[in-house]
């Protein structure tokens, strides 16, 4: 299980929200190995009032924050990291200069998907990649 939450300048978030979707999940197909069917996303835009960002970022500035199952490589993390920087340079001309990226590992015992408890579900994928 993976759950994905995007932040960004509305103006600037919304325009692209589609794609960047789109960018992320075949990411997190790529390096995790989901099912290409499980997408858990949600977006964030925001107004400039309520967006702070140091300097030396530009408004494409863009937060992911993936939350998942703790189970997976060091190296599979990295290689999720890495596609996203480059797809989303590649795909929406947004630089690694403006995205950061955090990823959250919780046991799946802390995890309450469709009336059960994270490790008492079939998923129908392996989590340790």
């Amino acid at each position: 299980m993976a759950q994905v939450k995007v932040f960004g300048l509305k103006e600037r978030l919304n325009p692209v929200k589609a794609q960047l979707s789109d960018v992320i999940h075949s990411c997190v197909v790529d390096a995790l190995q989901f099912p290409p069917d499980k997408r858990f996303q949600r977006f964030f835009p925001m107004d400039k009032e309520d967006f702070y960002y140091a300097p030396g970022r530009s408004e494409a500035y863009t937060i992911i924050e993936v939350s998942m199952f703790e189970g997976r490589s060091t190296e599979s993390k990295k290689q999720l990291i890495r596609l996203l920087f480059e797809r989303i340079e590649q795909e929406l001309s947004i630089s690694p200069q403006d995205v950061e990226i955090t990823v959250f590992e919780t046991p799946q015992s802390n995890w309450g998907i469709r009336g059960a408890l994270g490790d008492e579900l079939a998923l129908g994928y392996k989590v340790n990649v």
